[in-house]
């Protein structure tokens, strides 16, 4: 089987998106958002198109395409859908897989399940991606409890932004955690800025191997 691995985050808009993307076009893979929340601007999807540098087969059609830019479980009563948690398995590919969540790891699907939830049934190792600004350290800690009281699989946390030494340091410390590098915020954000950027921060080989 193929490597795959589940990025999720601390938060929404944190760049875990920017990151998924850097790290499928690493791993010459696929990408799979399950559930897009608000279609008026660019999705995630089209995003990782943009700056992973795979081709548009490589992007996995999303599961359910919600219009409304809110949480799953509101997004989709909005809309008017159903989601079918239990049908929502990750997709067998030849090539790794990147399968990217939605906010953070208890943003509800439906009324009785959230993302962790179903991470916990996937049992696919995650990477956390953490913000370095003020708060961060608690966001971080409790997710990666969250995610230990389930039995889910770390492979370790990704710093995005600007450095914070201490910051980092505390939360592999005290999280217990593989601190697997930081990708800086990039001006030009590019597919070329983003591979070199990636490249000099993070092992590939080793998040394969770990995987």
């Amino acid at each position: 089987m193929s490597t795959r691995i589940v990025v999720t985050g601390t938060d929404t808009g944190i760049g875990k998106t920017v990151f998924s993307a850097a790290l499928a076009g690493a791993l010459d893979g696929f990408y799979w958002k399950p559930i897009q929340s608000g279609l008026d601007e660019e999705t995630d999807s089209q995003t990782v198109m943009k700056l992973s540098g795979l081709s548009a087969d490589r992007v996995l059609g999303e599961a359910y395409r919600l219009r409304t830019p809110a949480s799953p479980h509101l997004a989709a009563e909005i809309d008017g859908v159903t989601i079918d948690h239990q049908n929502l398995k990750i997709p067998e590919t030849e090539r790794p897989l990147v399968v990217e969540g939605a906010g953070g790891l208890l943003v509800p699907l439906t009324r009785s399940i959230t993302y962790i939830d179903l991470m916990a049934r996937w049992r696919v190792p995650v990477v956390l991606c953490a913000r370095t600004t003020l708060g961060t350290i608690n966001h971080s800690l409790l997710s990666i409890e969250a995610l230990r009281a389930r039995g889910v699989a770390m492979l370790g946390i990704a710093f995005i932004g600007e450095e914070n030494v201490e910051s980092e340091r505390i939360i592999t410390e005290m999280g217990k955690v593989r601190r697997l590098g930081r990708l800086p915020h990039l001006a030009p954000l590019t597919c070329d800025t983003l591979r070199e950027a990636f490249a000099g921060a993070f092992n590939i080989d080793g998040l394969k191997a770990s995987a």
